[in-house]
């Protein structure tokens, strides 16, 4: 247990951050030369680059065609917010949580829109079961946990003939997983997860069904401007086609297309998914070797191969959270291992993001260091 020998090999990119993400490989400030500084985005070149990165978008992810994409203010949240205020209230809704980002929304819905929704959660580690959701409400989830290391396997339980919406919180699946279109009515997501992309912008994607509920239904709240997305009942389409509500950065824009045409040159969709599964498969293998750690979700169906997220199990540890911040330590000190603490609000443990633009010879060379680092720590409470 005292064994504390300092690994050989280092990752050559030790950025393991679950968001703002590693920028794909071999990026460069250079690759961002095309992008139209000091121009208006209402110019051509503006909504010309706006409405790439919106075709782009469909093409990797494999987006309907009569599904609109939209650029919107606010990252992540400002898509999910945006939906929230605009489409809930029509029906009753069910609020499914199972990490803190979950909690959020269910905090929006129930205590800021004060709807009577059902809330249903599930500890950190597990998702709830979708066999006791009715579909006939309007329902609100996260597809992949971030802070908690769970995902929805897969859109079995959502039935094709629901009466509610599907709002889902995507933003650190889409591009890693894959999503069945046909079963989510609004998908959000920000391309600072699993395309590396800079922080700001969010993505906002509905369904036929949901642009038919914005074009028939009034909130009873007012709508504050950045969230409006109808104008005398009906849809602004400018902002699917690249007219944003609000000013974009075109540099976060440019850098979003490079990160999308690197996307394509490793196979689309699916080559980002084998990329992300391999990843996390390299951290599970590790796990399963030994007794002292353990991925925090319970049903391997469930685990996430995003941001795989870790619990040590040694009872030999004497105060977890405090062990689990100072393995974080060593490892950033080192130089190996940036950005690994678990979640604020998550149990204690390490982080890993294991994402597309995450090679996964980074990832073999980090979990040496990560038992080094359990090692040093083990012994230096003793």
């Amino acid at each position: 247990m005292t064994d504390v020998t300092t690994p050989a090999a280092r990752p050559a990119n030790p950025r393991f951050s679950s968001g703002p993400c590693a920028k794909i490989p071999g990026f460069t400030l250079d690759m961002l030369n095309d992008a139209p500084l000091g121009r208006s985005h209402r110019a051509a070149v503006g909504k010309s680059k706006l409405a790439q990165a919106i075709e782009l978008t469909r093409e990797v992810l494999g987006v309907p065609a009569d599904y609109r994409i939209g650029i919107v203010p606010g990252s992540d949240t400002g898509a999910v917010e945006m939906a929230m205020w605009s489409l809930l209230g029509a029906r009753p809704v069910e609020m499914l949580a199972w990490e803190s980002f979950g909690e959020g929304w269910v905090t929006d819905a129930v205590k800021q829109l004060k709807l009577d929704a059902t809330v249903k959660k599930a500890d950190y580690g597990r998702i709830v079961d979708f066999a006791t959701v009715d579909f006939d409400k309007d329902v609100v989830f996260t597809w992949n946990g971030t802070t908690s290391g769970v995902r929805v396997p897969n859109g079995d339980a959502i039935p094709a003939d629901r009466a509610g919406l599907i709002i889902c919180d995507a933003t650190s699946a889409a591009f890693a997983m894959d999503l069945p279109w046909d079963k989510l009515d609004v998908v959000t997501f920000s391309w600072q997860k699993v395309l590396g992309g800079e922080g700001a912008h969010g993505v906002l994607i509905l369904s036929p069904r949901a642009v038919e509920r914005l074009e028939t239904y009034t909130p009873a709240w007012p709508l504050p401007k950045i969230f409006r997305m109808t104008k005398g009942g009906k849809l602004i389409e400018g902002i699917f086609k690249g007219e944003t509500i609000n000013t974009p950065s075109m540099l976060c824009v440019e850098d979003y297309i490079v990160a999308l045409n690197w996307a394509k040159s490793v196979g689309g969709l699916k080559g980002l998914i084998a990329r992300a599964e391999a990843n996390a498969r390299t951290v599970w293998d590790f796990c399963a070797a030994r007794d002292w750690i353990a991925n925090l979700a319970e049903d391997a169906a469930t685990a996430s191969t995003t941001s795989v997220c870790l619990r040590f199990t040694d009872p030999a540890i004497k105060d977890g959270e405090a062990f689990a911040k100072a393995v974080a330590k060593r490892l950033e000190k080192e130089g190996v291992g940036l950005d690994l603490g678990a979640y604020r609000d998550a149990p204690a443990g390490l982080r890993i993001w294991c994402g597309s633009t995450v090679e996964q010879a980074d990832v073999a060379a980090l979990l040496p260091w990560v038992e080094w680092a359990y090692r040093a720590e083990l012994a230096a409470q003793a």
